[in-house]
């Protein structure tokens, strides 16, 4: 459907229109040849943006509309949008402006409930008179111009401006013609008459709305379908309580949308006729209500309408507004007024056009706080007329806890200029009533210390070979066999022989040295964690620090690794930390034949380390007979028969090895230096990792000797740097240099 033209689309739809054919049937007849229902979708919002209205007034004709048919509105507007002028004034919406710019509401009326008793019948209506029972017909007949339908040979029906009741009664009654006794339970035939499609009207609107014009719609719509099709009353200027309805020059209702917005009210929202005309009047008083009101908007207020009102229109205060009084900005003939308005005054207070009210907040402040923390059992606020004095402040808090400093509270007081002070009070005292009472005064704090809020936070703690160590909160009578307890007991390696205690240097220095802060102690405590009676008396204090020992001789296995040409590869635990790689080796069986001691690598950290263990098998005193350390590798590979060759070469490749050949043969192989190649900076990589570089002398090279899975490397030539002296620079040393021979010269003939 997307390749069709526009004019296409509408010469489709006049064609099935012009067939008699609704909107349900022209769907439904897409479906069956194939369209989905997204490509429905798109053709019915192609035939509604086709058919909108122009903004300046148009007139939309259409064909009788079939009750199965969705209303004309569908198809004839798209949902208007309202929008305030750019230079209004507020920002604030106008109450009510969002009602017909809502496009999740239309006001669409319902073609699919039963005929309205009310209903009148005009041209274009079209009836369905079914006849049942010992007799069967089916007539479906529309109202001519005349309005009269037409049945068989009867002369015409004259049913236009009946109600569906009477036309009923006329048509049976002439019906009887040719069916003798129709409705009556001695013939057995009967009939019924409802309505099929319906005839559409013509509906004038006018004045201050968004879309004025001339619309055709559904007979069955009211004033609110008018006004949601036209855009609704202008935002700007136009009023929301004043809609007038006419009809054959005579106002016959006067609608007020607020009463629809306020309280669901559509006794004014009535059905609409042919040539009925909608006027939206200029909006006569408007007022701004801004602040802590449930809805902030700009009202229209009519006469005899209070600020109560305008209130109410709000939906009243929120929790937080300050209803004392009001401030109201007034536009005066010369400049702007500012108003107070009491609460008293509300009610009768009438508002003028322009008006600006502003409702505050309340104050962060209380009027009768008083506070209480610290050591009571219910710290919080409180009433002050409830709590007048400090002593009945501290009842109502449930009283002072039993850790409660007694000797001074304090409470913290604001002066008259809002400058804090700080009493002072002695609790004992005064809960002994040695003193007299203190009133309070409203936002005074009464701080209660605890006896734990003014030192330091008490604890021990404990290191070592312990389970869980760490630091403990103290408490009195705690001795080191409780503390071991509270640590997760002795760890595996712990020795309960060596227990040391640190303690601070408070006093008592006796039988301390000058420089010594710490006083230490020591204590055997065995397995089961008992003391003797001497040592068992001891007690700890706040911050002692215990160290538990770990047995001398305890220790966690290590391991290393060997693998290749032993006959035992694997894992092995280092025995004591004297053993050296050669004891590895003995101890993994030796070397098998075809072990290469040359290519071994070592590995220690991730890393590897340069070691001949050729040369230390031979000799084990030698210095490259490490020590063995958690975590090392020893690999013995097979003998390698390979050179490689990389780098700056022609032909970087491996090849064989020949013991009679020289590196330079190698190199050779290689196809040569390239000319980027850096000679005398070649090197060897051999298969245990050492390096050994070619060494020259009086442009004699002496490259290294070559050994089994050895790598060659040719490094590149580094780049030339330039000279970091500019070309001015340069000029002015060879000046320099030049004036100081000639100086030095000059001095030379002299002598």
């Amino acid at each position: 459907m997307s390749d069709l033209t526009d004019e296409q689309v509408r010469q489709f739809v006049q064609q099935a229109k012009s067939s008699g054919m609704s909107e349900t049937q022209i769907e439904q007849l897409a479906l069956s040849r194939g369209f989905t229902a997204d490509d429905v979708k798109k053709m019915r919002e192609r035939i509604a943006a086709l058919n909108t209205p122009a903004e300046t007034g148009a007139t939309i004709n259409s064909p009788s509309v079939s009750r199965e048919q969705n209303d004309q509105n569908k198809l004839s507007t798209a949902p208007p949008v309202a929008a305030r002028s750019e230079t209004a004034e507020a920002e604030l919406p106008v109450f009510g402006a969002s009602l017909f710019s809502s496009s999740n509401l239309t006001f669409e009326p319902n073609l699919r409930i039963p005929t309205p008793k009310n209903y009148q019948i005009g041209p274009e209506d079209e009836l369905i008179i079914d006849v049942y029972g010992n007799a069967q017909q089916n007539y479906r007949t529309k109202v001519s111009p005349e309005g009269a339908i037409r049945l068989e040979n009867l002369s015409p029906i004259y049913v236009n401006g009946l109600t569906i009741e009477q036309a009923e009664q006329r048509i049976i009654g002439r019906l009887r013609q040719l069916y003798s006794g129709l409705n009556t339970a001695s013939s057995g035939i009967f009939a019924t008459i409802t309505l099929g499609s319906i005839r559409s009207i013509k509906v004038t609107l006018i004045g201050q709305v968004v879309k004025p014009g001339t619309y055709t719609l559904s007979s069955l719509s009211t004033v609110f379908n008018a006004l949601y099709v036209g855009g609704g009353p202008d935002p700007d200027r136009g009023s929301f309580r004043d809609v007038r309805v006419y009809r054959s020059n005579r106002l016959i209702r006067t609608l007020d949308i607020y009463d629809f917005l306020l309280r669901a009210d559509q006794k004014d929202n009535i059905r609409l006729q042919d040539q009925d005309i909608v006027f939206v009047n200029h909006y006569d008083t408007r007022i701004e209500l801004t602040g802590e009101v449930k809805q902030a908007a700009i009202y229209e207020v009519q006469k005899g309408e209070s600020l109560k009102n305008v209130l109410a229109f709000a939906g009243g205060f929120t929790d937080k507004a300050y209803t004392a009084s009001l401030t109201q900005r007034r536009n005066t003939p010369k400049e702007l007024q500012i108003v107070t308005v009491p609460s008293t005054d509300i009610p009768t207070f009438i508002p003028h056009r322009g008006d600006h009210y502003s409702v505050g907040a309340i104050i962060d402040r209380y009027e009768n706080r008083v506070t209480i923390k610290g050591a009571v059992f219910r710290p919080g606020m409180y009433d002050l007329k409830k709590s007048p004095t400090l002593r009945q402040l501290i009842s109502s808090a449930e009283g002072l806890r039993e850790d409660a400093f007694l000797n001074r509270a304090t409470i913290r007081r604001l002066r008259e200029n809002l400058d804090p002070q700080l009493l002072s009070v002695d609790l004992g005292k005064l809960m002994r009533n040695e003193i007299e009472d203190i009133s309070l005064q409203r936002e005074d704090i009464v701080s209660v210390m605890a006896y734990d809020d003014l030192r330091e936070r008490r604890t021990v703690s404990i290191q070592g070979a312990v389970n869980k160590p760490g630091t403990f909160e103290y408490a009195d009578s705690l001795s080191v066999a409780s503390l071991i307890v509270l640590a997760g007991g002795f760890s595996d390696g712990a020795t309960a022989s060596r227990i040391e205690i640190a303690r601070r240097v408070r006093n008592d220095t006796t039988d301390l040295l000058n420089d010594q802060n710490v006083r230490l102690f020591q204590f055997n405590l065995n397995e089961q964690l008992r003391l003797n009676e001497t040592e068992a008396r001891f007690m700890l204090k706040p911050f002692d620090k215990v160290y538990v020992r770990t047995s001398p001789r305890y220790e966690s296995q290590k391991s290393v690794v060997i693998t290749g040409e032993v006959p035992y590869p694997g894992s092995y635990p280092i025995r004591d930390k004297s053993e050296r790689i050669t004891e590895l080796i003995a101890r993994a069986g030796g070397l098998r034949p075809g072990a290469y001691l040359k290519a071994s690598r070592f590995i220690r950290n991730g890393e590897l380390v340069s070691v001949d263990i050729n040369e230390i098998m031979t000799k084990p005193s030698d210095s490259g007979n490490l020590l063995l350390l958690e975590g090392d590798s020893i690999h013995i590979p097979r003998k390698t028969e390979l050179v490689k060759i990389r780098g700056e070469v022609l032909n970087p490749s491996v090849v064989d090895f020949n013991r009679g050949k020289s590196l330079k043969s190698y190199l050779n192989e290689s196809g040569g230096f390239t000319s980027k190649a850096f000679r005398r900076k070649t090197y060897v990589v051999y298969a245990n990792g050492k390096i050994n570089r070619t060494k020259g002398f009086l442009g004699i090279r002496n490259y290294p000797n070559p050994e089994p899975g050895m790598e060659v490397v040719i490094p590149p030539k580094p780049p030339r740097s330039d000279s970091k002296l500019s070309a001015p620079e340069r000029v002015a040393i060879m000046t320099g240099i030049t004036s100081l021979a000639a100086v030095v010269l000059t001095i030379i003939r002299l002598f």
